[in-house]
């Protein structure tokens, strides 16, 4: 009903007995269950088989009959192939649709991963995992973008909680579940888990994705091939540096080269170049930045952590694989609850940067807390601090994706989830590759130093072994002696990378006061 207007234009009461017009409120956006269950189950699928895998690359030595440099390449093709897709998540979405590119990857991943199973000798593991990186590197970024595009802005924090879930917690629980299967089946059972959970995963996801056309794209292929070199020589680096002691290795010169300059040349020709390969310009948010260096550095305690833990436990304090592993599901369950709140409090306007504060200062807490551990640590001592730890990863996730992607458009929800799995990625490479080059550098300097203290001449170690029933001059005596030092170097090294840990995650507090609290995220009111 159109409103009667007087002569002076303003608009006159309606007559009696009528009603002003009811304006309907717009419907809820409701994300279909299906979809959600779907898009997590993706991407658990590629964060967990980082840390699945490496419980079985002990028993394809053997299988394959391969040296421990050469089956080394098991998990470098796969992270170097991964690394390179991810950020042309958002190129390839454009160019062939969302919906296309997820099936695709999903099936791709599905049927590599039962290749990867069947494979008969080292080559063909490793052609199987590059395929396996290539599929599966887009669904990380994917699940993300189309949970936040599902999910109403006010109900964000609760989108990425969901998604954290499978983030997060994923990569802790990988090695209990690589060790139940290895153990309890064989070793190819962890490529063989992930065929059920992706055909799962894309029978929910069908139907519930839009058609969109395909678009006829110009692709920039100097960008691509500088992003190429740039990314993959950098994985290169972070992965073969550990074993072939850095720059002292040409291989790893070589590759620093190209790292730097096609790095180089890929910014400085991109930037404000509105066609290019990525879309550089997404760097001009200060919060986004802010995020991607922020997931980078986290990945150094997160996945350093989980290199770190299991080798303690086994190796050292003699833990079955399966108990040592059990020994993270504390952490995941308190990091799952940590995740669900954190969403909650969002959703009460609580500002995101002071969540992702107080995430930081919970993870190194747990870090630093571990840093006094001794050999005679029982398992509840090393549960309750990475319980605090696995808090700190709950309250720091789901924030930071709230800030860094409170002013990206939907348009670009691709995009900048595919850098931010790349970065993570990067940031997990690094965190791997330098507790791992830390923890033997350490433990041969600790060894050094004991060692120095024992001599026959050191008054201090005639009686300390008469009390111990042992004799200076005995072999044996000597062997039990050599056992212990080098257990107590193993042990303060650990400690020394522990300490390393906690204070790398305080140096991430600073990057909070550079974000913005967000204003258009519908979370927070600024």
């Amino acid at each position: 009903m159109t409103p009667r207007v007087s002569k002076a234009g303003r608009p006159r009461p309606p007559k009696k007995g009528l009603s002003p017009p009811r304006v309907e409120p717009e419907p809820v956006k409701r994300p279909s269950i299906a979809l959600v269950v779907a898009v997590v189950l993706t991407a658990i699928l590629e964060v967990l088989d980082i840390t699945i895998v490496s419980v079985a690359v002990p028993h394809m030595l053997g299988a394959f009959g391969a040296t421990s440099d050469q089956i080394t390449w098991v998990l470098t093709s796969y992270l170097v192939s991964a690394a390179v897709v991810m950020p042309l998540t958002g190129y390839l979405s454009r160019r062939f649709g969302r919906r296309r590119l997820l099936f695709f990857s999903i099936a791709g991943f599905v049927v590599s991963s039962a290749l990867c199973g069947l494979s008969w000798n080292l080559l063909s593991m490793v052609i199987f995992r590059v395929a396996q990186g290539v599929c599966g590197a887009p669904l990380v970024a994917l699940s993300q973008a189309i949970l936040l595009e599902a999910f109403p802005r006010e109900r964000h924090g609760q989108a990425l909680a969901i998604f954290g879930l499978g983030i997060m917690v994923a990569p802790v629980l990988g090695p209990v579940l690589g060790g139940w299967l290895t153990d309890t089946f064989v070793w190819r059972a962890v490529f063989y888990i992930n065929v059920p959970i992706g055909l799962i995963a894309l029978l929910l996801a069908m139907g519930h994705l839009p058609r969109v056309p395909m678009k006829d794209l110009e692709t920039d292929w100097t960008g691509l091939a500088l992003l190429v070199l740039a990314v993959g020589s950098l994985q290169f680096i972070l992965d073969q540096g550990p074993t072939r002691d850095w720059f002292d290795s040409r291989f790893i010169q070589v590759f620093t080269v190209i790292c730097l300059f096609s790095g180089a040349a890929f910014l400085m020709r991109g930037w404000g170049k509105p066609d290019n390969i990525v879309d550089l310009s997404l760097l001009k948010d200060r919060n986004f930045t802010a995020g991607l260096i922020a997931s980078a550095a986290y990945g150094i305690p997160l996945f350093g952590t989980i290199a770190l833990l299991p080798l303690l436990t086994q190796r050292l304090m003699g833990y079955p694989a399966m108990s040592a592993g059990l020994l993270f599901v504390p952490r995941a369950l308190v990091s799952a609850i940590s995740l669900a709140v954190t969403g909650g409090l969002l959703l009460r306007l609580i500002d995101p940067r002071y969540l992702v504060a107080a995430g930081l200062v919970l993870s190194a807490i747990g870090a630093i807390v571990m840093a006094r551990l001794t050999l005679f640590v029982d398992a509840w001592g090393l549960i309750w601090p990475g319980m605090i730890a696995g808090a700190g990863m709950g309250l720091f996730f789901v924030p930071l994706n709230a800030v860094a992607f409170g002013s990206i458009a939907d348009a670009k929800l691709d995009e900048a989830s595919g850098l931010i799995a790349l970065m993570r990625g990067i940031g997990s490479s690094i965190g791997i590759a330098v507790v791992s080059w830390l923890l033997v550098h350490q433990g041969q300097t600790h060894w050094a130093n004991l060692a120095s203290h024992l001599s026959p001449f050191n008054p201090a170690v005639p009686p300390y072994l008469a009390a111990l029933g042992l004799d200076v001059q005995s072999p044996s005596t000597m062997a039990l002696i050599v056992l212990e030092i080098a257990r107590q170097a193993q042990m303060q090294a650990f400690n020394d990378l522990f300490w390393f840990i906690g204070w790398v995650t305080f140096a991430i507090l600073p990057l909070v006061f550079i974000m913005k609290r967000p204003e258009r995220t519908g979370l927070v009111v600024a």
